[in-house]
């Protein structure tokens, strides 16, 4: 197989988990700098696994429960090699466990996706979602472009949200255009931003947060993305890119900047 033929999700994976021969991983990182859907679809096989491992890791470092454990020291009587039974019998419930989260996300990854984004608490995960679903796209990567007028005011209009077109310039990034998304219980906007002279592309996901949610900075990764989000009283905001944590954050800091300013800071079209 060449670098121009495709490879399959079982390829990809492999390539994910780090296997397979230099030459091969060298064909399949080739094909994902040509095929921007796939390398989003790997993306988002990679934020689910880093989920699953910061959800899980911390239980490896619990003790056996106590019922577990009378189990365990009971099937121990029935033989002097119980206790080497029961260590076998625990290594296999833990690798089996291990062998089956991997499974689980390598063939149910979207599907995991797809439910987080259903929920309220699963807005960081819809903002890198929806970066990685938008950004590749060469023809149709917002719904509204920067130069039509309207742009700000019917995003706020349908968000209810006081949607600033942030001027990211200074960072060498311009304003591409924005669209409307679903959110949770009602709609969010994110706006796209490319550095012409690279091509990177960032965005800004704006939501109207949960009544109780508190006020949070944050910054977190999915797979490759990073992200910087915050919550302050009506408004919740995630930048997201495949750029340094450093790159972020001044990125970051101007958009959160301009939101504090009274007048809508408004990014010229490009």
């Amino acid at each position: 197989m060449n670098a121009t033929e495709d490879f399959t999700d079982t390829d990809l994976s492999a390539w994910l988990d780090g296997e397979g021969s230099a030459e091969r991983r060298t064909q399949i990182e080739a094909h994902l700098r040509d095929h921007p859907a796939a390398a989003a679809r790997v993306r988002l096989w990679a934020a689910d696994r880093d989920a699953l491992r910061a959800r899980l890791d911390p239980v490896l470092g619990e003790p056996v429960p106590e019922r577990f454990a009378r189990t365990l020291a009971r099937d121990a009587r029935w033989s002097n090699n119980g206790w080497a039974r029961a260590a076998m019998a625990a290594g296999l419930l833990v690798g089996g466990g291990l062998i089956g989260s991997a499974l689980t996300w390598q063939v149910q990854s979207q599907r995991m996706v797809a439910a987080q984004a259903g929920t309220s608490q699963g807005w960081v995960q819809r903002a890198a979602y929806a970066h990685s679903v938008f950004t590749p796209e060469p023809r149709h990567p917002v719904e509204v472009r920067a130069q039509e007028e309207h742009l700000a005011r019917w995003l706020t209009r349908r968000t209810e949200l006081p949607v600033k077109l942030f001027d990211l310039r200074d960072e060498g990034f311009e304003l591409m255009g924005g669209r409307l998304l679903p959110d949770a219980t009602g709609k969010s906007a994110q706006l796209m931003y490319e550095n012409p002279q690279t091509k990177e592309r960032v965005t800004v996901y704006l939501r109207k947060p949960e009544a109780d949610a508190p006020t949070t900075f944050r910054y977190v990764k999915q797979g490759e993305l990073g992200l910087f989000y915050w919550v302050e009283p009506g408004i919740g905001c995630a930048l997201v890119g495949n750029l340094p944590k450093e790159r972020l954050l001044a990125l970051a800091q101007i958009v959160y900047k301009q939101h504090e300013q009274p007048a809508a800071a408004s990014a010229p079209a490009r």
